[in-house]
């Protein structure tokens, strides 16, 4: 098992240097660049070049990439152009506001999925089965940007609970943060509630036809017995994976929903970025989104080595 373990951390590792470079290549391959947003309409060819000289955009392409990953290495993501200041304390701030975003929605989607996947599971094809899947199944064809705004108007408008956008700047504190993360953190919550709960119950639905549930039932071991120690682990083992690639949805792909809220985290640095072309912004961000996913697919590999008996 623990070389099975260092196996999946060699891939991960050299999957997320492929990333790197695949991030570098597909950034670099951007057409225009930050000079020619920066000059705007001023832009010629003297000024375009000594700008890019500035900024150093004039370099071959592999000497930026060696200064690129020396400095990655070292947990350097360089300078940002718009700015003028380190990356990093741009992308920090950022990436906990996200964490935030994305920790709150985690905690109420992975116990509220297991809970409602298990209970369609157990009274399958009931109106409760029903209302529940078709509630789950319209959370999961309605377009992110249209949740948002349904429970905006909602929560918002209708029943003044939370405010509709957050005013609150990048390097605010958690009493002023927390208010305006309610709402975004909500929308996570119903898309990716919908997905796990789909998948739990599928799973559990194959674990109560199992000849051990069955031989359970006929020694008459108690109802919450029988659910928390032999019907959860085993229908938890197959959501693990989802689960954790929900994590990094919630944690990576939440650009849509910090837009459409205003929310001061990783994904609406990266869209200003992409939008003043700032290179090396654009870069770390999505490396660290990447590093993100690798990580959560790298935890959920791990955690099914080590429950699933079969891999032991």
């Amino acid at each position: 098992m623990l070389m099975l373990c260092c196996k999946r951390l060699v891939y991960a590792v050299f999957t997320l240097i492929f990333v790197a470079c695949l991030v570098f290549t597909v950034t670099e391959a951007l057409p225009g660049d930050f000079c020619t947003s920066y000059l705007g309409r001023n832009v010629n060819e003297n000024n375009l070049a000594l700008c890019r000289d500035n900024f150093g955009l004039s370099q071959p392409v592999l000497e930026r990439f060696s200064t690129w990953s020396s400095q990655l290495f070292k947990g350097n993501f360089g300078l940002s152009l718009s700015s003028g200041g380190p990356v990093n304390n741009e992308l920090l701030p950022r990436l906990a506001n996200t964490a935030l975003l994305g920790g709150m929605a985690a905690l109420l989607a992975i116990p509220l999925a297991l809970f409602l996947g298990m209970v369609t599971a157990i009274y399958r094809d009931s109106w409760l089965d029903n209302l529940i899947s078709g509630i789950t199944l319209l959370a999961m064809t309605v377009p992110e940007f249209i949740t948002a705004t349904l429970l905006t108007l909602a929560f918002a408008i209708w029943l003044p609970w939370f405010p509709a956008v957050t005013l609150a700047d990048a390097h605010a504190g958690l009493d002023e943060l927390l208010p305006n993360a309610w709402l975004p953190a909500l929308t996570l919550v119903l898309i990716s509630t919908a997905h796990m709960m789909r998948m739990m119950r599928s799973s559990t639905i194959d674990v109560l036809s199992a000849s051990f549930i069955r031989m359970a039932r006929i020694r008459r071991i108690p109802s919450a017995s029988l659910l928390l120690r032999h019907l959860l682990p085993a229908a938890v083992l197959p959501t693990i994976t989802l689960s954790a690639m929900t994590v990094a949805w919630l944690l990576g792909g939440v650009v849509i929903i910090e837009q459409v809220f205003n929310y001061p985290g990783i994904g609406t640095l990266m869209i200003s970025a992409v939008y003043d072309r700032d290179i090396p912004v654009v870069q770390a961000c999505a490396l660290t989104l990447s590093a993100i996913y690798i990580a959560c697919n790298l935890f959920a590999d791990l955690c099914v080595t080590l429950l699933n008996p079969r891999l032991r």
